[in-house]
């Protein structure tokens, strides 16, 4: 697979592995734990662009981050979206909500004040996520 990430995406997460298919990211914002999925294939856009067997997977994918949010944060939502209005790059967020965040019960964008976590916290929560992913069937930490 050829794969650059969006620069973007470069600046705005911290890589956490890969899947299969996708790159996890998460999201530098003090919100969640933030997660994005980004299928590993250059100048792709949405989803019905991936063949049939990369749909099912990017789901199965999708399901085993929302299963793993929900399991180890106890959230209560879970919210995922592929919006792409800003990166055009396909990604798709996965974020854990919680009635006592700052943009509840609004989406996120444009409802936070932009706050990032503090780079020990980060550190702690991707060597977490990283424990955790590491259950899943083919993930490769960073």
């Amino acid at each position: 697979m050829s794969f650059t990430l969006h620069p973007r995406l470069s600046a705005d997460t911290q890589w956490i592995g890969d899947l299969p298919l996708c790159r996890v990211l998460l999201s530098k914002e003090a919100i969640g734990p933030w997660l994005i999925l980004v299928p590993r294939y250059d100048a792709l856009r949405e989803i019905h662009h991936l063949s049939v067997a990369d749909q099912q997977q990017l789901m199965m994918e999708s399901c085993s981050t929302a299963q793993l949010l929900e399991t180890y944060f106890s959230p209560d939502k879970i919210n995922i979206g592929a919006l792409g209005n800003l990166v055009p790059q396909l990604h798709v967020h996965h974020i854990a909500r919680f009635t006592t965040d700052i943009a509840w019960p609004g989406p996120v964008w444009g409802n936070t004040d932009g706050s990032q976590r503090g780079e020990e916290e980060r550190q702690a929560l991707v060597e977490r996520l990283k424990l955790l992913f590491g259950q899943i069937d083919g993930f490769t930490p960073a």
